[in-house]
């Protein structure tokens, strides 16, 4: 993509590349608008509009899964026919549409700090628009039940990311942050391949917190197994 188209979108999006606009120019200006729309993407802000910066940019560009999977369906009710709120992994294509795609930005009842640049806060985070009041009603729960020093002593105010366009690690298919419908908090306290002998909200403090999400249907991994202790998802495992 050239910088005018790069600029382009960004100010379509509401960050602003400075007095003259999309003028083609890799200034400063756009280098702080491309940081900004990383933070409130979830991504590492580093300036620089990679694969995963150019993917949420311009979701339209990213290649659909080559398996024969339905096209999105129009926004409908959170309980499905079957009383689920949320389809399986595998359905997810199908029930939430092209990845990095028909995001909304919800914004948060307490202040977050992105967790790899603890002086970045966070005011609101992009989700899926079928997911996004499930968890705004989430964390209003979560700021009831927690104040500001409970909610820092268990990391509930780092973020982590929520939408990031990638495949799972170690596999073909997409990771459920590429639908913008997981959320993953203070990763370096809840480390990937941690279990709840070392992970922080593996705790018996954090109960409440987990159990916020699972009344919403959100499926915790680190509860169902043992591991990825920062990341919560609106999709079902099986």
């Amino acid at each position: 993509m050239s910088t005018k188209a790069i600029q382009q979108a960004l100010v379509a999006r509401g960050f602003s590349v400075g007095p003259k606009g999309a003028d083609g120019r890799l200034g400063r200006a756009t280098t702080r608008a491309i940081k900004a729309f990383q933070v409130a993407h979830g991504l590492s802000p580093d300036g620089k509009v990679g694969t995963l910066t150019r993917a949420a940019l311009f979701p339209h560009t990213v290649p659909k899964r080559m398996d024969d999977l339905p096209l999105f369906e129009p926004a409908r009710a959170e309980v499905r026919a079957s009383g689920e709120r949320w389809p399986r992994q595998r359905d997810c294509m199908a029930f939430y549409g092209g990845v990095g795609l028909h995001q909304v930005k919800v914004k948060l009842p307490f202040a977050m700090r992105l967790a790899w640049d603890k002086g970045t806060p966070i005011r609101a985070i992009s989700l899926h628009e079928k997911v996004a009041d499930s968890a705004g009603r989430a964390f209003e729960r979560i700021a009831d039940a927690y104040d500001e020093a409970a909610r820092k002593k268990l990391g509930l105010d780092l973020f982590g990311g929520s939408l990031n366009v990638r495949k799972m690690r170690g596999g073909s298919s997409y990771s459920m942050h590429s639908w913008g419908i997981a959320i993953d908090f203070d990763p370096e306290r809840n480390q990937l391949a941690w279990g709840g002998e070392k992970a922080r909200l593996a705790k018996p403090d954090a109960e409440t917190f987990w159990k916020i999400w699972e009344d919403e249907g959100w499926v915790s991994l680190g509860r169902a197994r043992d591991m990825d202790w920062m990341h919560v998802q609106a999709a079902r495992l099986s």
